[in-house]
């Protein structure tokens, strides 16, 4: 199995930060976008950044940065979508995408993805934490599933590009009707996927990093 690429989702539209580039905020001396692409690089055999608008804004990182090929801001998916396509032009199989506002997810995020969608039909799971971080692992508990964070196979896109333009935009819609796995992470001491959609937030991160 190839290693994946992978793809920082970016595109979104920050509103509950006033707008702007929430993943080019400070966070104790560095931004948002520099935390994520530390954690994911070693992980992964590439690596791009899904974000639309003039790419110039991101010309420090030297990544490639995809645009949404489905217009209208319709969601993750579509970053999913538009990193699928990069993918494909690479000749990989699969992409894993994490979200550019959150700075603590798991460093062992892959292979926790790929452990999980081992005999599955397709490469396809999503990360998962219990509901009830005092449940700890126990299976059968409620889960919380964080979409944004996820492993797709490229063998897929053109799916995903119909379900898209038929006006699907929930994620968990698309990845329950093709059986996506769920890669389960403690949420001890804090959710790993906490991200920042406020002043508030980013606060708090700055003080889990203190």
């Amino acid at each position: 199995m190839k290693q994946p690429l992978g793809v920082i989702l970016a595109g979104g539209l920050a509103t509950r930060m006033g707008g702007g580039d929430k993943a080019l905020l400070p966070l104790a001396g560095r931004t948002l976008l520099d935390r994520v692409i530390e954690r994911l690089e070693p992980q992964v055999a590439g690596l791009a950044l899904n974000a639309n608008g003039d790419p110039a804004r991101f010309a420090r990182t030297r990544l490639p940065v995809l645009a949404d090929s489905v217009p209208g801001h319709p969601g993750p998916l579509a970053g999913v979508l538009a990193g699928l396509d990069w993918a494909a032009e690479q000749g990989a199989d699969s992409i894993v995408t994490v979200a550019a506002d959150t700075p603590f997810f798991p460093c062992d995020l892959v292979p926790w993805l790929l452990l999980a969608a081992e005999g599955r039909p397709h490469l396809l799971a999503l990360a998962c934490t219990p509901r009830d971080p005092g449940a700890g692992l126990k299976s059968g508990g409620r889960l919380n599933r964080h979409p944004t964070f996820g492993l797709w196979p490229v063998a897929l896109r053109e799916d995903l590009r119909a379900a898209l333009n038929d006006g699907l935009r929930k994620v968990v819609l698309w990845t329950d009707r093709h059986e996506a796995a769920e890669a389960l992470f403690p949420a001890t001491p804090f959710d790993p996927f906490f991200n920042v959609n406020t002043p508030e937030d980013l606060a708090r991160a700055e003080a889990l990093i203190a």
